[in-house]
C-alpha cells in the first residue's frame, strides 16, 4: 500500500518527483500503468503488456473489464486479473509475481511472459485513489523455467521400464502437451531385438519400428500405426537428423520439396496443420538408436533454438534409456535361451504320476523345475529359483540342477539331498565371494530357494522337504486345498546351519499336485476359488487344460510364466502291475523266484529275451542275499514304463560290484545284473536295503 503525499498551500510539487515519474511512464522497460479508484486506466506506458495489442486511445478511461475483455480476443491469455486487482483495491494486500500471457501483434505465433506487480494507492487520509501496477518481460525466464520442467519431467518419467517400446511412449507422455503437440518415436528395429545400434550414418534401407506416438488432438491422423516396421524415405529432414546426428528445426510450409519424397507423413502433417517441426535422432556413441519427431499446430509457438537445445538433452536421455532396455533385452534373450536349454523339454511321467509344467518365460531366468524317474516308479519333483538375474542366474541355476540330478541318483531321501545341496550352494557362493574386487558377480549374493519332493504311487505318499520359500499345494478328489507345512529350512547358500526335516503326506488317486519357485502365487492359488477348486472336474481331460485354466484365472502383475510351476496329476499304479512275494533265506528259494518270475513276466507278455535276462538277475540278487544279506527276504517286480526288479533284505551293508578275476570262483552276481540291466541301484530304508535294477523294452510295454 502507497500513500500520496499532498503538499501544503502554496507549496509546489517537487520537479524531481515529476521528471522521475515522467521517465518512468516514456523511458522505462518496466510497464506500468496507474489505475483509478474504478479500475479504469490512467495512464499506462508503452511497456505495458496490453500497450502491445491494442493502442492508447482504446485504453486511457476505459475500465479494466472491458480492456481485458477485449483483449481476450487479442492474445490476452489470463482470466483472473482483474479479480485479482479488485481483491488488492479492496484489501491492500499487493497483487506480487502475477505471471501474464500476451500475444504480440506483430508475432502473434509467439507468447510472451509479463510478471505483474499492483499496489494500491491512497492519501495520508486512507483515502484509496486507485492501483499502480507495474509488468516486467519475463518471457525468456519463463521459457527457460518450462524447458527445465520439461527436462526434469522426461528425466523422472522416462526410463522406469527396461522395454524399448515402453520407453518411447513414456518420453511422449512426458512432452505432450507440455512440450509439443504431437510427438512419434521410431526405433531402429535391430535396437527392439537387442542387436547394436548401427554406426551413423543410417543406411537407406535401415528399418525403424514406430514405438508411441501422441497428439493433443485423439483424432490426429497418423502416417503409420504403432508397431509398423518400414525404412525411412530419403531425403527428408528425418533422415538428415539419422545421416548426421544433429537436430533439425522445420519451419514446415504447406509446399515443402520434401513432402513428395515421403507422401503418407506429409498428408498428416497437412491434416494435424502442423506448422513446426523439430526432429532429433536418437544416438548414442556416434550410433543411431532411433528418432523423436515433434509438431506444433494451431496457435503454439513454433520451436526456436533454445527448443532445439532442449531436444538434444532429451534425445540423449531417452537414448541412453533405449539403450540400456536394449542391452536388457539381449542379455535377456540369451538367458531365457540358456534356460530353455538347460531345463528339461518333456517331463518325465509314469503310468501313476501324469505331470505337466507351465511355460517359464525367461522373466526369471533362475528359476526351474524338474521331474525324475526314481527306482520303483517313485518320481522326484522339483521347483527351485535361484537369486540374482540374467546369465549368472541361469548358469547357477544349471549348476544346481545338475547336481540335484546326481544326488537324486542315489536315491537319498529328500532332507538329505537338500542337506548335500546347501553345501554345494555354500560352496558356489565362496567362490562368488572370492572372485576379484573388480568382478561384478562378487557382489551378488548367491542363494537360492528349492522344494523336493518323493511321489511313490504304490505307498499312496508323498515325502517333502523345503529349503526357503517355494511350498506345495494338494488339491483332494473332493476339491479340497491343502498346503503341506514341512518344517522349513535354510534358504541354500546361508550361513544358517538349522537341520532340513521332510514331511510325508497322503496323495489319494485323482488328487492334483502343484509345485511353484513363487510363494505369492501358491498363496493366491490355495485361497482362490478358480480352477483348482474344479481340478477333479479335469479328470478325463489332458492336463494342460488345467494349466490353461490356472493362468487364465491369474490377475495382472501375478504371472505363473515368472515362475517354475510343475502341475502333477496321481493315478493308480494298476495292481496287476506290481508282483511282490516273500522268500525264504533258503538257496531252494532261488529256483523258486525264477519260476515265479518267469510264469508272471509270460502274463504280461514280456518279450523273451527281456524275460531271460531277468531271470538272470533276479536268480543273481536273490543268491547275494540269501548268502550275505539278513532276513526278511522279498523280491518285487514292477512293470511300468520299463520292468524293475527289487530285492528287499534287512541288512544295511552296501553290495559292491567287484570284477572277478578269471581264476575266481564267485563275486561276479552284481556284475551281471548290471551288465543285463539299464540301470541298478541301492536304495536304503529303516528296515534294510533294496536292491533294484531296471531294463528297457524293446517296443513299448503292453498291457498284459
Amino acid at each position: 500500500m502507497v500513500s500520496v503525499v499532498h503538499g501544503g498551500p502554496g507549496e509546489q510539487v517537487d520537479e524531481r518527483t515529476a521528471s522521475m515519474l515522467e521517465a518512468l511512464f516514456t523511458q522505462s522497460p518496466v510497464g506500468l500503468h496507474l489505475l483509478d479508484a474504478d479500475l479504469r486506466f490512467v495512464r499506462v506506458n508503452t511497456a505495458t503488456p496490453v500497450m502491445q495489442i491494442v493502442s492508447l486511445d482504446d485504453v486511457i478511461g476505459r475500465p479494466v473489464s472491458e480492456v481485458y475483455d477485449r483483449l481476450r480476443g487479442e492474445g490476452f491469455e489470463e482470466r483472473g486479473v482483474e479479480a485479482a486487482l479488485r481483491t488488492v483495491l479492496e484489501t491492500g494486500i499487493p497483487l506480487r509475481e502475477q505471471i501474464v500471457r500476451v500475444r504480440i501483434k506483430a508475432d502473434p505465433m509467439r507468447v510472451r511472459h509479463f510478471e505483474m506487480t499492483a499496489l494500491r494507492l491512497q492519501d495520508p487520509y486512507g483515502t484509496v485513489l486507485g492501483l499502480a501496477v507495474t509488468s516486467v518481460d519475463v518471457t525468456e525466464r519463463e521459457s527457460a523455467r518450462a524447458r527445465a520442467e520439461v527436462l526434469d519431467k522426461v528425466r523422472r518419467n522416462v526410463g522406469r521400464t527396461l522395454d524399448p517400446a515402453v520407453t518411447g511412449q513414456e518420453l511422449v507422455d512426458a512432452l505432450v502437451p507440455t512440450f509439443a503437440d504431437v510427438a512419434i518415436v521410431e526405433v531402429v528395429d535391430d535396437v527392439i531385438r537387442g542387436d547394436e545400434p548401427p554406426i551413423a550414418p543410417l543406411p537407406q534401407e535401415t528399418p525403424l519400428m514406430r514405438t508411441a506416438f501422441r497428439s493433443v488432438n485423439a483424432r490426429s491422423a497418423q502416417a503409420h500405426p504403432v508397431g509398423d516396421v518400414r525404412s525411412l524415405p530419403a531425403p527428408t529432414p528425418y533422415t538428415q537428423a539419422l545421416a548426421d546426428l544433429q537436430p533439425r528445426v522445420v519451419q514446415l510450409e504447406p509446399d515443402a520439396p520434401w513432402f513428395r519424397v515421403d507422401p503418407p507423413r506429409a498428408e498428416a502433417i497437412r491434416s494435424s496443420r502442423a506448422h513446426s517441426l523439430l526432429t532429433a535422432p536418437l544416438a548414442l556413441r556416434d550410433r543411431a538408436v532411433g528418432l523423436v519427431s515433434l509438431y506444433r499446430t494451431g496457435r503454439t509457438p513454433p520451436f526456436d533454438e533454445g527448443d532445439r537445445e532442449l531436444a538434444v538433452e532429451l534425445a540423449a536421455h531417452t537414448a541412453l534409456c533405449i539403450d540400456n532396455a536394449r542391452r536388457f533385452t539381449r542379455e535377456h534373450a540369451v538367458a531365457a535361451t540358456i534356460q530353455r536349454q538347460l531345463l528339461p523339454r518333456v517331463p518325465e511321467s509314469h503310468a501313476s504320476l501324469e505331470t505337466s509344467y507351465l511355460s517359464v518365460t525367461g522373466a526369471d531366468p533362475g528359476a526351474w523345475y524338474d521331474t525324475i524317474a526314481l527306482s520303483g516308479a517313485r518320481t522326484a519333483l522339483i521347483v527351485g529359483s535361484v537369486s540374482g538375474h540374467g546369465l549368472n542366474a541361469a548358469a547357477t541355476m544349471g549348476q544346481l540342477r545338475t547336481v540335484i540330478r546326481s544326488l537324486a541318483a542315489f536315491d537319498i531321501a529328500p532332507d538329505e539331498l537338500l542337506a548335500r545341496l546347501h553345501d554345494t550352494t555354500t560352496h558356489l557362493a565362496a567362490e562368488r565371494a572370492n572372485l576379484p574386487l573388480g568382478d561384478p558377480l562378487r557382489r551378488e549374493t548367491l542363494t537360492a530357494d528349492c522344494v523336493y519332493a518323493i511321489h511313490d504311487p504304490l505307498t499312496g505318499n508323498c515325502v517333502m522337504a523345503g529349503a526357503g520359500r517355494p511350498s506345495a499345494l494338494v488339491v483332494r478328489p473332493d476339491s479340497t486345498v491343502t498346503v503341506p507345512d514341512p518344517p522349513s529350512g535354510p534358504r541354500l547358500g546361508t550361513d544358517e546351519d538349522t537341520p532340513f526335516a521332510s514331511v510325508e503326506f497322503e496323495v489319494p488317486e485323482g488328487s492334483v499336485l502343484i509345485f511353484t519357485s513363487d510363494p505369492l502365487l501358491t498363496a493366491y492359488l490355495a485361497e482362490s476359488p478358480g480352477p483348482l477348486r474344479s481340478a477333479p472336474d479335469y479328470r478325463d481331460r489332458p492336463l494342460q487344460d488345467l494349466c490353461d485354466a490356472i493362468v487364465y484365472s491369474l490377475p495382472p502383475g501375478l504371472w505363473a510364466g515368472e515362475a517354475a510351476v510343475i502341475v502333477a496329476r496321481v493315478r493308480t499304479l494298476p495292481s496287476d502291475r506290481v508282483a511282490t512275494w516273500r522268500l525264504d533265506s533258503d538257496p531252494a528259494s532261488v529256483a523258486l523266484a525264477r519260476r515265479r518270475v518267469r510264469a508272471q513276466l509270460t502274463a504280461w507278455g514280456v518279450d523273451e529275451e527281456t524275460a531271460f535276462n531277468t531271470e538272470l538277475i533276479v536268480s543273481e540278487l536273490v543268491t547275494n542275499a540269501i548268502r550275505y544279506a539278513d532276513p526278511p527276504l522279498q523280491l518285487r517286480l514292477i512293470y511300468d514304463r520299463s520292468l524293475t526288479c527289487e530285492v528287499r533284505d534287512g541288512g544295511s551293508a552296501a553290495p559292491h560290484l567287484r570284477h572277478a578275476r578269471t581264476v575266481d570262483e564267485g563275486g561276479r552276481g552284481l556284475f551281471i545284473a548290471a551288465q543285463l540291466a539299464e540301470a541298478w541301484g541301492t536304495r536304503y530304508s529303516t528296515g534294510g536295503k533294496t536292491i533294484w535294477t531296471e531294463q528297457t523294452f524293446p517296443s513299448s510295454p503292453g498291457t498284459g
